[in-house]
């Protein structure tokens, strides 16, 4: 049921993201709630990102993307301040935390990105983070980890959700992977691919994983409204 499935524009600091922008926009929009992706910042950059968020219009971050090199205090923080519900992280054979974030392990997920999930790791954690542009992009390019991460999805809950775009072509990410998966969307065709995957895979909190303005974001919002 949608009503109780929320999608959310986000900032996010890939390289090709302007963060600033995005919240000056958020301002000028008089938006309140904001998923958010500080995941390609330095600890200086972030500190300037929530500078600048507290004078912001933001009032709620639902949903927070951890970099691995956050303290608790910074989970803290949007807990406190952002009424944060629901907290991601990349597998830990990838980017394993440094510090103990266990005070926050039951809502904190796990995103499919490069590796099938361990499910060692798995039961450490609140459960899965789907990103499902990388699920389908594993559908496309990587069947056994496609099938195995179906599988796993059948045990454990699915707390929040990343959407992207789906190219017709590909393109060669940092890690050197083959990916038709892309953070910038040029047409809401790109988003089709979501049609063919059941609504429990759809969680509570849906991000809008992408480099588009916040204006584009929440017509890609609509248009996802109406697809799911």
């Amino acid at each position: 049921m949608m009503e109780e499935k929320k999608i959310f524009a986000s900032i996010t600091t890939t390289r090709g993201s302007d963060w600033r922008a995005r919240i000056k926009e958020i301002n000028e929009l008089g938006l309140k709630e904001i998923a958010l992706f500080p995941t390609c910042l330095s600890p200086e950059e972030r500190k300037e990102m929530y500078q600048l968020l507290e004078k912001s219009t933001i009032e709620s971050v639902p949903l927070l993307h951890l970099r691995n090199d956050m303290p608790l205090e910074e989970l803290d923080y949007f807990v406190k301040n952002y009424k944060t519900q629901v907290l991601c992280t990349h597998t830990q054979s990838e980017h394993p935390l440094i510090y103990d974030c266990s005070k926050y392990k039951n809502i904190i997920s796990l995103e499919n990105v490069y590796h099938t999930f361990d499910e060692k790791e798995l039961k450490n954690f609140g459960g899965i983070c789907l990103d499902l542009s990388h699920l389908e992009n594993d559908g496309i390019l990587h069947k056994e980890r496609f099938e195995d991460t179906i599988k796993i999805l059948k045990k454990y809950p699915i707390l929040c959700n990343h959407i992207s775009a789906i190219k017709k072509f590909t393109f060669i990410d940092r890690a050197g992977e083959i990916r038709y998966d892309f953070h910038y969307l040029k047409d809401l065709s790109e988003l089709d691919y979501l049609k063919k995957y059941p609504l429990n895979y759809f969680s509570p909190f849906i991000a809008i994983e992408l480099e588009n303005s916040i204006k584009e974001q929440l017509k890609v919002k609509d248009y996802l409204m109406k697809l799911l």
